[in-house]
Order: C-alpha cells, then structure tokens, then sequence
C-alpha cells in the first residue's frame, strides 16, 4: 500500500529525499512531466489544458537533528516543527538515514523529586542514549552534529479501515494527490502536483512552488488535528476522525478563498461525500504560502483528520482518505467543465 510506504519513509525538514525518491517512482509513468526545483519541492504535471490547478503536500515530517554529543556518548537534539515535550521521554528514534536505534532518555523516575514528579520533563533535559560509553563511540557509528533524527515507529493495520502510523502530517496528502493523479483523468486541466518541502519550519517549499507554477487556483491537503478522543467533549472537537475531509474557512493567518470553500461544500453536497469543518482557526497549511504570492493565489485548505499529529503514531480513518480523493475529484470536474473558476 502506498500509504504504508509513504508513513515508513523518513523525511524531517530539508531532508526530504527519501520521500521524494519514492513519489517519483511511484509517479513517473502516471504524469506527463516531473521535476525536482532549486527548493527540493517535487513537481509533478499531468495534462495541459487553459486552467492551471495546484495540488500541494508537503513531504516534510516533524522530528529532530543532532545537536551535539556529549564526553558521556550521549546526543543532545534539536526539534524540527512543533513537538510536545510531554510525549517525548521514551521514545525509540532512529538517526541518520541509516535508521541507527536510540531511544530519548531522561533521568529515571525514581531518581526525581516530588517537586520533579509534579511537572512535565523539558526538552533540554532530554538526550538520546545509544548505549555508548562516551563520545568516541558515537562517532564511530557516523553519527555527527546536523544529522536527521526521526520516530521510529511504523506502520500497522489497527483494523480494516483504521491504521496506524507516523508522518501522517503530511503523507496523507501525498497519498491523496498521488492517487488523484494515478486514477483520474482531467485533460481539461493542467494539473500540478506539488509535493513540497519545509512546511514543519515555515511553509518554505509551498511559497517557492506556487510563485513558480503561478496557478489559476490551488489546494493544500494536509493532515490535520482530530480531537474526537477519550476527555473531549463533543462540543469541544475540532475535527472528527471518521467524519469525512476537513474544510477550513479560516487558518492562523489568511482567510480561506470564498468561492473555493463554497463550491467545494456545494460539491460534496450534491455528491453525497461528507465532510466537515475545522472548529479553529490556530495553527497553518501550506495554503497560507500559496495564497501570498505573487499577486495573490486562490487558495483553499482541505484535510485528512488524524489523531495524535506531531507523535510517534498517528490513526487515520481510510474512509476519509478515499472522500478526501473523491471530493477533490468531483471539485476538479467542475473546474474542468467550466462550471467554476474562482
């Protein structure tokens, strides 16, 4: 399954390439042309009709670098996007792209205070223990300051339509533009598939591309926070998982395109697909680097909802991938048939 592979390959901000590498196999014989630009952003073309759309996922995943190694071998790391120190301690990592085990270490349990015990563990207390005996030895595995360190966490199959993985924010959305690419067709389009880079650290790759491709429209699939879980009250959700693609009027810092927002709940409404909104307008997609370049982009957010974002392991519903891709679709047929421009 490509998710799976997608989910198990590694890709923090600006390493990338693994990422990459697989989309363009995976792609290559569906798509009429496909480039890597000065960024590392993959873009992807297939059709060439008079309506420029540009689909984006990121390929970039939250996790670390090595900051330094201490005389004792341990690693002291950097974060990389946004990571809650609460779910860190514990867990196994791998380094470098030679996936080398370690595990995030901190001082035992029944070594802290009461005082200690009352509060979560900070991240600067925090290493990686290799299980070397100083600093030498960590050097001898090839393990240097700048290398990527990632969750070492895979994928699983929970039950028929529920699974299990790490990077879900944002290899959903790659999953979802690649399946859109390999089996539809929309030659009234010239659909571009962008698959971008650093949007953990700043939405970096999506601003490069969209100046570059200059689309008629465009649209950010993301995977995003579902708060459907045990303590939330159903009042207080900002997505369900199960409830089908997310909508956003709103992110942290742009309003989302009127006329794309509206015509994609006409869409799903007329096509019978669910879907919902996101009940908060904190936090980004890359539509935000989109819609802000050059004279202004058309631009709209649409999301895979995903609990557990930013950790080791995330669940997915893959009842709402595949509305995800149908929802898209039936927007693009529209757009293709002249029925919308925004």
């Amino acid at each position: 399954m490509l998710l799976e592979k997608l989910s198990n390959a590694c890709g923090v901000p600006g390493r990338e390439d693994e990422v990459r590498t697989l989309l363009k196999e995976t792609l290559k014989d569906h798509v009429d042309e496909l480039w890597t630009d000065a960024m590392g952003n993959l873009i992807v073309r297939k059709g060439n009709g008079p309506v420029k759309v540009m689909l984006d996922a990121h390929m970039d995943e939250v996790g670390f670098c090595v900051g330094s190694i201490t005389e004792q071998g341990y690693v002291l790391l950097k974060k990389m996007g946004g990571l809650d120190d609460r779910v860190l301690p514990g867990r196994q990592v791998w380094l470098t792209d030679k996936r080398i085990p370690g595990v995030i270490g901190a001082k035992a349990w029944h070594l802290t205070t009461a005082e200690e015990k009352s509060r979560a563990i900070s991240f600067e207390h925090m290493y990686v223990d290799l299980g070397c005996r100083n600093k030498a030895e960590v050097e001898a595995l090839g393990i240097e300051p700048g290398e990527p360190v990632y969750f070492a966490s895979t994928f699983e199959h929970y039950s028929d339509r529920v699974v299990k993985g790490k990077a879900f924010d944002d290899r959903v959305g790659c999953y979802v533009i690649a399946r859109l690419l390999m089996e539809f067709d929309h030659p009234g389009l010239t659909l571009y598939g962008a698959f971008t880079c650093q949007e953990e650290v700043g939405l970096r790759g999506a601003r490069v591309a969209a100046y570059n491709l200059n689309p008629d429209l465009a649209l950010a699939i993301d995977g995003t926070a579902a708060s459907n879980v045990a303590g939330v009250e159903p009042m207080d959700t900002v997505t369900n998982m199960g409830d089908g693609p997310v909508l956003y009027l709103a992110e942290g810092a742009i309003l989302s395109h009127e006329g794309i927002f509206n015509e994609l709940i006409r869409t799903s409404l007329e096509e019978s697909i669910p879907h919902q909104f996101k009940r908060a307008t904190g936090g980004g997609t890359d539509a935000t680097g989109i819609a802000l370049q050059r004279g202004g982009i058309p631009a709209c957010s649409l999301s895979v909802p995903c609990r557990y974002i930013h950790t080791a392991a995330s669940l997915c519903h893959l009842d709402d991938v595949d509305a995800t891709v149908q929802l898209i679709h039936q927007f693009l047929r529209r757009v293709e048939k002249g029925e919308f421009r925004p």
